[in-house]
């Protein structure tokens, strides 16, 4: 396998994301990694032409003294039997406007793959890798800070303080500024705000509904209009119907009392 890739990026950080396999293993497109496993250690999603293959294996990724980096990985099939081994070397040189990174090296394979055709594979393999230098040149560095620039002073603004001064200042020395609906003299529309005597329909109305009523009283009072509550209704038919029920009980019971007697007085 040979192929070049150019990124619009210094070989400097192409280098530093190279160092970090967390990086790696966020730029490697399809790849998730395993709870648990190295970073660059899980599943692998390939799709080629109209099929999908998982591969479930590993990557590592080694600088070497002349400034390349060896790329070594070996998976085997998540359904199957098929394998796939890689010893690929990548070189990075300054290009116009970016880096350019050569990938070459041996890649053997068996399995599912091997049933595909052989131009439908390769163009698989040329994606994924353009895909893995492009991601691995975007995405973040790990320990990059940034330094969140001061907010700039308003002109006329007072300066901020600092040192002594600010550990000294306190809040009773800040001015006050006055409520936005109170006009101040000389302003136009503060006839508008003298013209109106009195307080609000709302207030007068609250005002006059506490005047003679106790705090207590107004805490506790009920509800009034749509909220009062709705008293029960009362029960009338069966208070009715018990009053004429129990003398009519009685009058029955005294009846059968005489009866009784008058009987065993003609025995």
């Amino acid at each position: 396998m040979e192929h070049e890739v150019l990124v619009p990026v210094p070989v400097e950080r192409l280098r530093r994301a190279l160092g970090e396999p967390a990086r790696i293993a966020r730029a490697v497109p399809g790849f998730q990694q395993d709870a648990g496993a190295e970073p660059v250690a899980g599943r692998l999603k390939v799709r080629v032409g109209g099929h999908s293959i998982t591969y479930r294996g590993s990557l590592r990724v080694s600088a070497r003294d002349d400034g390349s980096y060896a790329v070594e990985g070996e998976a085997a099939e998540a359904r199957g039997t098929g394998t796939v081994k890689l010893a690929l070397t990548l070189r990075l040189r300054d290009a116009d406007g970016g880096t350019a990174v050569t990938v070459d090296g041996p890649v053997s394979a068996d399995g599912r793959i091997t049933e595909l055709p052989a131009d439908t594979v390769s163009s698989a393999a040329i994606r994924l890798l353009n895909r893995f230098v492009e991601s691995l040149a975007t995405t973040p560095d790990d320990h990059t800070e940034t330094e969140a620039e001061p907010e700039a002073v308003a002109d006329g603004g007072p300066e901020p303080r600092t040192g002594p001064e600010a550990e000294a200042a306190s809040v009773f020395e800040t001015e006050v500024p006055p409520p936005s609906l109170v006009p101040e003299a000389g302003e136009e529309g503060s006839a508008g705000f003298a013209a109106a005597d009195g307080p609000p329909a709302e207030a007068a109305h609250a005002r006059r509904t506490m005047i003679g009523r106790s705090a207590e009283e107004v805490d506790h009072a009920p509800p009034r209009g749509r909220y009062a509550p709705v008293p029960a209704p009362e029960t009338v038919a069966g208070h009715s119907a018990l009053r004429w029920v129990a003398p009519a009980a009685a009058l029955a019971l005294a009846s059968a009392i005489v009866v009784g007697r008058a009987l065993r007085r003609r025995r």
